[in-house]
């Protein structure tokens, strides 16, 4: 069987819909910058996820190829994840969606390198015929978060948020949203095929120690 990042790390993938505490390690990931409404046909989110899935899958069948990477397993690609802030706001309004600035990304699996990266984004460019320059192999430490799992549509967050603020106050801690500390949120649904009532979305805040 595939190795399955969410069933082997459910604390980080699939918590439950009530607040909890944790501490998130360093992970590698695939990246694409860029800023806008992701809700806009054709525009920068969405070519945005096609290019991380496009490099993410050229890893994955690396093992049909001549390209060995060392230490490789097979293994399911994990979910698409997202960081979001909006200049001069705490937090996210999600009035304003086209102010939105985001860094999408996809797990890599830690027998990935920088080297197998690179590999990936020029076969990629080859067969695909498509820029795959903008993706990033790009390393974040998160670590101490609040974290929920939020049932329902995009635009319902503030409600899980608000529980999971009050959840952190009430264990001592404040949140820590900075310019390297963002809100985070990793779609377990794809919202292409999934009705909005039925979306399941992990939202994860930054969080430290009251002083």
């Amino acid at each position: 069987m595939p190795f399955d990042f969410k069933k082997e790390y459910k604390d980080l993938y699939l918590p439950k819909d009530m607040p909890s505490i944790v501490t998130v390690p360093s992970m590698n990931y695939l990246a694409v910058r860029g800023q806008g409404d992701p809700n806009e046909e054709g525009g920068a989110y969405q070519q945005a996820i096609g290019l991380l899935y496009g490099v993410a899958y050229t890893i994955k069948m690396s093992k049909k190829g001549d390209h060995r990477i060392v230490g490789y397993f097979d293994y399911v690609v994990p979910p698409l994840e997202g960081f979001w802030w909006q200049e001069g706001v705490i937090g996210i309004n999600y009035a304003q969606k086209e102010r939105f600035r985001w860094i999408s990304v996809i797990r890599l699996p830690d027998f990935v390198t920088r080297a197998d990266f690179d590999w990936a984004v020029q076969e990629a460019t080859n067969k695909k015929k498509t820029d795959f320059s903008s993706v990033e192999f790009w390393t974040y430490d998160e670590g101490l978060c609040v974290q929920c799992m939020h049932n329902g549509p995009y635009d319902d967050e503030p409600a899980t948020v608000k529980r999971m603020h009050h959840f952190m106050e009430e264990q001592g801690f404040v949140l820590d949203i900075t310019a390297q500390r963002l809100h985070h949120e990793i779609y377990l649904s794809d919202a292409r095929k999934t009705l909005p009532e039925k979306l399941k979305t992990v939202i994860r805040h930054p969080i430290r120690e009251a002083e």
